[in-house]
């Protein structure tokens, strides 16, 4: 890993970039050129006007593009100062615009609204940022109009997208950003961070982020909250538990519970941080009855509300399959006696046993049927047939070995 100046260590906006140390050089570079004087002082350290930020789950994608806009939004330092900071955390700073979406698909209006908007002038600062997370969610239709706002950019507009890989976007957007690449951050990393930012105990981060598989969203959740730990350790109890096909039946049904509380109690508490936000913009205290010329505002957020929930609960879904697959993972690590850090080592004892019941072959084929299972979900199989399916397959590999009549 390459060094980074003391002087970063210890600047509020870059804190909650664990572990990526490389592209906070690089924008913030770019973000230091932007107060040099004259267009070769800014091209000699790298600004450009449209930034493509990957990295898998976890890393910090947003919280990277965030961090540029507020350097870009500050006024004098390329390190950020607080005023724009607390801005844009509250996605109200007037020169940075955000699309975002809890959709799978961003919607063409959508981006042709943001492109629109893009054409103003700065009304406080050097620039006008437009930030698009989950950028991958464009159609190519819906690309294309971005396409023509990146080919022609107004001089004082920087755009910076966030995608998993530059693979995820059409190479003519591609061709016009710079892309600055995230990595998985270390385990430890991300402990510390936890430990740090949220106040808990080292172990508790320590396990939380090992338990995440370095997801700093994850990680966070499951340091600062014990049901959600809880709801993991059900998880994976139910996956050990299965010994015949009704098990397994049982153990779908079960496990689409418990992905439901755990998407329900996520959009509960930032459904009601929404509303309570939604109302004290249009001047409704709370409790206060709400004005008939309002209601219209709040129908249309309890309509966005709902529409997460579906995604939340797909969300919630999927964190299964990766706590069950980080189960497997460590079966396969034990096989292969790679040494390897387990990523549920609380479990070493069980998962040894496992390990010599099975085959590397039938916990491969395990991995595979979860694999199979994602993909039938997002192919809008029911959830419960197809994690039924799975945990059957998963019981056959593991009954073959033992030699269990099914």
């Amino acid at each position: 890993m390459s060094a980074v100046p003391a002087s970063l260590e210890h600047m509020a906006v870059w804190d909650d970039l664990t572990g990526q140390d490389d592209a906070i050089a690089v924008v913030r570079a770019a973000a230091e050129s932007a107060t040099a004087s004259g267009p070769a002082a800014v091209a000699a350290r790298g600004m450009t006007h449209s930034w493509l930020i990957t990295g898998p789950p976890g890393s910090g994608r947003s919280n990277l593009a965030y961090a540029f806009a507020t350097a870009l939004l500050s006024p004098g330092t390329p390190d950020g100062d607080r005023a724009a900071q607390r801005q844009v955390e509250a996605r109200t700073h007037p020169d940075l615009a955000v699309l975002s979406t809890e959709r799978v698909i961003i919607s063409i209006d959508e981006v042709r609204s943001l492109v629109s908007s893009s054409q103003f002038a700065p009304s406080v600062g050097r620039y006008r940022v437009m930030v698009i997370e989950d950028a991958d969610r464009m159609t190519e239709r819906t690309s294309n109009v971005l396409l023509k706002a990146l080919e022609e950019p107004p001089e004082r507009t920087v755009w910076i997208l966030c995608a998993p890989s530059d693979a995820d976007l059409l190479p003519t957007i591609r061709s016009r950003v710079r892309t600055v690449r995230l990595k998985v951050p270390g385990v430890a990393d991300v402990a510390q961070l936890i430990e740090r930012r949220d106040g808990v105990d080292r172990a508790v981060a320590e396990r939380a982020a090992r338990h995440a598989q370095s997801h700093i969203g994850m990680a966070h959740r499951l340091a600062t909250n014990e049901e959600a730990r809880r709801r993991r350790d059900q998880t994976l109890e139910l996956a050990l538990g299965i010994r015949s096909v009704s098990d397994a039946v049982q153990a779908a049904a079960t496990l689409l519970e418990v992905a439901g509380a755990d998407a329900k109690a996520i959009t509960e508490e930032r459904d009601a941080e929404e509303r309570e936000h939604a109302l004290r913009s249009l001047g409704v205290e709370p409790g206060g009855a709400i004005p008939p010329a309002l209601r219209g505002q709040l129908r249309q957020l309890e309509e966005d509300q709902k529409r997460r929930a579906t995604r939340s609960l797909r969300d919630g879904i999927d964190r299964i399959l990766t706590d069950l697959l980080s189960l497997y993972r460590d079966v396969m690590m034990l096989q292969l006696g790679s040494g390897s850090e387990l990523v549920n080592v609380e479990l070493q004892t069980r998962l040894s046993a496992l390990s010599t019941h099975t085959t590397p072959a039938a916990t491969l084929s395990a991995m595979d049927a979860i694999a199979t299972a994602r993909e039938r979900i997002d192919g809008n199989i029911a959830p419960a047939l197809a994690l039924e399916a799975m945990l059957i397959t998963i019981l056959r590999g593991t009954a073959a070995r033992k030699g269990t009549d099914l």
